[in-house]
C-alpha cells in the first residue's frame, strides 16, 4: 500500500508528526495530490554529499514543477479552479525556493518519506500502540547499535593499519638511511688507490642498487597503504555523517519537538541520557578518526612521496572538523526552558546543556553561559549570520552563569536560577498585531575549546518563543500566543513564523491537549466536545463532526476577533472555562458530572424528556469562565427547563459547588438519572452545628451560607435566567449581621 495512504490514517501525536513535516518548504497539497510520483522516484539513488549529483537533483526538481502544472491545468470547475491557482502558486513556489538548491529538495523529501515510513511502520508494528512503539523504539536503537558497531571496526581496522603504515614507514627510513650511508661510502673511495677502489666499488654499487630499487618498490607500497588508508577514512567519515545526522536531525530534533509540544500540556519530552550516551560515542569515534588523520598527516609530513596523498588528507581534515563542529554545535541545547510566558520583574529559571561535554573534556576548563532577550527580527538576522553583536531587546539580571560538570551523571550544564526580565524593548508592531503577539527569544551563548585550545567554537542556541507581559491580565492573551506557535511551528523554520490558518481537526487536538494538562484529568475532549466547540468556533449550527475535518481557522478567528454578539474571543472563552474547572471543578469533571460543553438549546432537548428534578451542569455561552445549571420543573403554566445565572470564580471562592447543589432541593437527579446526593455528598461541607458557637477569641460567630432560588417569577431576568446576584445579596446580609461583635448584638450573653 502507498505510504501516502497510509500516513493519512494516523491518529493523535503521529498524525500531527507527520503534518509538522509539511510547510513553505513544502506544501502538504503537493505531497497529496503527487502522491503517486513522489513514491515512485529513486531519491535515495542520489548522495547528497556529493555535489556533482547536483544535475539529477535539478532534473527532479525540473520534473516535480511539470507534473504539479500538468495537475493544475487539467483541473475543471470552480472548486477545480482555486485549486490550479493554488498548484500553479506551489510550483512557482519551489521552483524559487531550490532552483538553485536542488540537493535541498532532495534532502527534504527524503527527510518527509522516511519520517512518514517511520510513523507508520510504529502505527502498524502491533495492535497495540504503546507495544507498537517500543518495538519500533527497539529497532531504532538496534539500528543506531548496529551503526556504532561498524564504525567501531571501522576505526579499529583503520587504527590497525596506521599502525602497520608507521612500522613499514620506520623501516623505510631506516633503509633510506642505509642507502644514505652507502652513497657516502661510494664518495669516499674517490680519496683510496684505484686498486682499492675497482676492489671495493662493485660492491657496494650492486648493494646501492638493491636497496635503491627496494626503496622504489616500498615508496610505491607506503603510497599505496596511505591511500588505501585514506579512502577507508572517508567510508568511516561517510558513516559517521550519516549516524550524526539520524541522532541529531532525527532524533534530537524529534526531542526539541516533544518539548515544544510538552510547552502545550503534551507528554515529557523524556530524559537526554540515550541521546547523551549517543552524541558521546559520536565525539568519542569522530575524536579517535581525528587524531588518526593527524598521525596519517604527520607520517606524511616526515616522509613527503609525491602523489596525490596530500591533497586527501586535506578534505578529510576539514570534513572531521566539520562534523565534530556540527555535533558540538547541535548538542548546547536547553535542557529546561525559560517560561514562555515571561512576566517582567519576575524571577525566572532555565538549564542549559552540552551533552559532548564530558567526553570531549570541556569541564576542564568551564566555560561562562551569556542569556540575552533579542527580538523575532534579531532572531532572524542571527540565523543569517548578520552581525547581531551586543544587540538585546531588554535587560536581564543574573544572567551569566558557569557550566558545571556533574560527575556521577557525566552531564555538563548551566542552571539559570535567579533570571529577571528588568525591562523590554519592543519593536514597532504590525497591522493588527498586539504586545501579547510580539515574540521574543531568550539567547543562550558560549565558547567552548576542545583538545586543549586545538578547536574552538562560538556556540549559540535559542530559546523557544516568549511572550513579554508587564500584568497578570495579559497572561491569557500571551498563552494564546504560545499555544499557537508551539503547536504549529514547522521545523526549521524562519524564526518565529507560523502558518496563520490551520485546520480545525489540528487545532482541536491542540486545545484537547492542553485542556487534559490543564485540568490534570485524563478524561480529554469528547467528538461531541468537538462538535459544541467547531459550533462555537465557526458559528455553525451542523451536528456532524464531518463538516469540520476541513475547515480551517485563522489566528484572528482564534483570538483577535470576537464571537458574534460577545466581548471576548473564541480562546478566552475556551481558557475561561479551562481556569474555572483547574481551581474549582477539576474532581466534577473527572467524575464526569459536567458535561459543560452543551449550549442552552441542547440543554432543553435533554432535559424535556427527563423527569422533574433533572438537572446537568454547563459551561456559560454569554460569560467568560462561567458555568450554569440548567433542571426541568413544572411551572403553574407549563413544564419547562430553568438556567441558573453563571457560577464563577468569586461564586465558588463563597461556597463550593457541591454544596450548592445540596443546598438547592429541587435538584434531584444529576443527567440523565443519577441521584445528585451518589455523585456530589462526597463533596459536601460537614454540616455546621446548629446553635451558635461563640468563640472566646474574637467573640464572633462563624456564618453559615447557603444558596436558595426564589419561587417567584420576580427573580428571573430577561431570558428566563434566574439572576443569583439578588438571592447571593441575603446570604451576604445574613453574613454581615453574623460577623458583628457579639457584645452589641446579644447584650454581654458572654461571660
Amino acid at each position: 500500500m502507498a505510504v501516502w495512504i497510509q500516513a493519512q490514517q494516523l491518529q493523535g501525536d503521529a498524525l500531527h508528526q507527520m503534518q509538522s513535516l509539511y510547510g513553505q518548504h513544502f506544501p502538504i497539497e503537493v505531497r497529496h495530490y503527487l502522491s503517486q510520483w513522489i513514491e515512485g522516484q529513486l531519491w535515495d539513488a542520489i548522495d547528497l554529499e556529493n555535489p556533482q549529483e547536483e544535475f539529477k537533483a535539478k532534473r527532479l526538481l525540473d520534473s516535480l514543477i511539470q507534473e504539479l502544472q500538468n495537475k493544475a491545468e487539467h483541473q475543471v470547475g470552480e472548486d477545480g479552479f482555486l485549486l490550479k491557482i493554488k498548484l500553479g502558486h506551489y510550483a512557482n513556489q519551489l521552483k524559487s525556493t531550490y532552483d538553485r538548491c536542488p540537493l535541498e529538495l532532495v534532502r527534504c523529501i527524503k527527510h518527509i518519506l522516511y519520517t512518514e515510513q517511520r510513523l507508520v511502520r510504529e502505527a502498524t508494528n502491533s495492535s497495540s500502540p504503546v507495544g507498537g512503539m517500543m518495538d519500533s523504539m527497539s529497532q531504532k536503537y538496534q539500528q543506531i547499535n548496529q551503526a556504532f558497531e561498524e564504525l567501531r571496526l571501522l576505526t579499529q581496522d583503520t587504527e590497525n593499519d596506521l599502525r602497520k603504515l608507521q612500522h613499514n614507514q620506520e623501516y623505510f627510513i631506516i633503509q633510506y638511511q642505509e642507502s644514505l650511508r652507502i652513497q657516502a661510502q661510494l664518495t669516499s673511495l674517490a680519496t683510496l688507490p684505484p686498486a682499492d677502489r675497482q676492489l671495493r666499488e662493485p660492491a657496494l654499487l650492486s648493494k646501492r642498487a638493491t636497496v635503491e630499487a627496494w626503496l622504489t618498490r616500498e615508496a610505491n607500497t607506503l603510497q599505496k597503504y596511505r591511500l588505501d588508508l585514506a579512502e577507508k577514512h572517508q567510508k568511516t567519515l561517510q558513516l559517521l555523517r550519516k549516524q550524526q545526522t539520524v541522532i541529531l536531525d532525527d532524533e534530537l530534533i524529534q526531542w526539541k519537538r516533544r518539548q515544544q509540544l510538552a510547552g502545550n500540556g503534551g507528554p515529557p519530552e523524556g530524559g537526554l541520557d540515550i541521546l547523551q550516551s549517543w552524541c558521546e560515542k559520536l565525539a568519542e569515534t569522530i575524536w579517535q578518526n581525528r587524531q588518526q588523520i593527524r598521525r596519517a598527516e604527520h607520517l606524511r609530513q616526515q616522509l613527503p612521496i609525491p602523489g596525490p596523498i596530500e591533497e586527501l588528507l586535506n578534505e578529510l581534515n576539514s570534513t572531521i572538523t566539520d562534523i565534530i563542529s556540527a555535533l558540538v554545535t547541535s548538542t548546547f541545547i536547553i535542557e529546561k526552558q525559560p517560561p514562555q510566558v515571561l512576566k517582567t520583574q519576575t524571577k525566572f529559571a532555565a538549564t542549559v546543556r552540552l551533552l559532548v561535554g564530558g567526553k570531549l573534556n570541556v569541564h576542564m576548563n568551564p566555560p561562562q553561559v551569556k542569556a540575552t532577550i533579542i527580538s523575532e527580527q534579531q532572531a532572524k538576522a542571527l540565523l543569517k549570520n548578520e552581525n547581531t553583536r551586543n544587540d538585546s531587546s531588554g535587560e536581564i539580571l543574573n544572567n551569566n552563569c558557569v557550566m558545571e560538570y556533574h560527575q556521577t551523571t557525566g552531564t555538563l550544564s548551566a542552571h539559570f536560577r535567579n533570571m529577571s526580565l528588568k525591562r523590554i524593548k519592543r519593536s514597532d508592531r504590525r497591522g493588527a498585531e498586539s504586545v501579547t503577539e510580539e515574540k521574543f527569544t531568550i539567547l543562550f551563548e558560549s565558547q567552548f575549546s576542545v583538545g586543549g585550545n586545538e578547536l574552538v567554537f562560538q556556540v549559540k542556541t535559542l530559546s523557544l518563543p516568549v511572550v513579554v507581559i508587564v500584568h497578570g491580565s495579559q497572561d491569557n492573551n500571551a498563552t494564546a500566543t504560545v499555544l499557537w506557535d508551539n503547536a504549529f511551528a514547522e521545523p526549521g523554520r524562519v524564526p518565529f513564523l507560523v502558518p496563520d490558518k490551520v485546520l480545525w481537526p489540528q487545532l482541536y487536538e491542540a486545545l484537547n491537549m492542553k485542556y487534559k494538562a490543564e485540568v490534570q484529568s485524563n478524561r480529554g475532549l469528547s467528538e461531541e466536545n468537538l462538535v459544541f466547540l467547531a459550533q462555537k468556533a465557526f458559528s455553525s449550527s451542523s451536528n456532524n463532526p464531518d463538516d469540520y475535518r476541513n475547515m480551517t481557522m485563522t489566528w484572528s478567528q482564534f483570538n483577535r476577533e470576537s464571537l458574534p454578539g460577545r466581548n471576548f474571543t473564541f480562546w478566552q472563552w475556551f481558557d475561561g472555562v479551562m481556569e474555572l474547572t483547574k481551581k474549582h471543578l477539576k474532581p466534577h469533571w473527572n467524575d464526569g458530572a459536567i458535561l459543560g460543553f452543551v449550549n442552552k438549546q441542547q440543554a432543553q432537548d435533554m432535559l424535556m424528556s427527563k423527569p422533574n428534578g433533572t438537572f446537568l451542569l454547563r459551561f456559560s455561552d454569554s460569560e467568560i469562565g462561567g458555568i450554569t445549571i440548567a433542571w426541568v420543573a413544572e411551572n403553574p403554566n407549563k413544564r419547562m427547563v430553568w438556567n441558573l445565572m453563571p457560577y464563577t470564580t468569586k461564586d465558588f471562592s463563597i461556597r463550593s459547588l457541591a454544596d450548592r447543589i445540596s443546598d438547592l432541593n429541587h435538584l434531584l437527579y444529576l443527567y440523565p438519572d443519577r441521584p445528585k446526593d451518589e455523585v456530589f455528598s462526597k463533596y459536601y461541607t460537614p454540616p455546621l452545628c446548629t446553635q451558635p458557637s461563640f468563640s472566646k477569641l474574637d467573640g464572633y460567630v462563624k456564618p453559615q451560607i447557603k444558596q436558595v432560588v426564589p419561587e417567584s417569577d420576580s427573580m428571573l431576568d430577561a431570558d428566563g435566567e434566574f439572576d443569583l446576584d439578588d438571592t447571593m445579596d441575603v446570604a451576604r446580609h445574613v453574613e454581615e449581621l453574623l460577623r458583628r461583635p457579639v457584645e452589641s448584638q446579644w447584650g454581654g450573653q458572654q461571660s
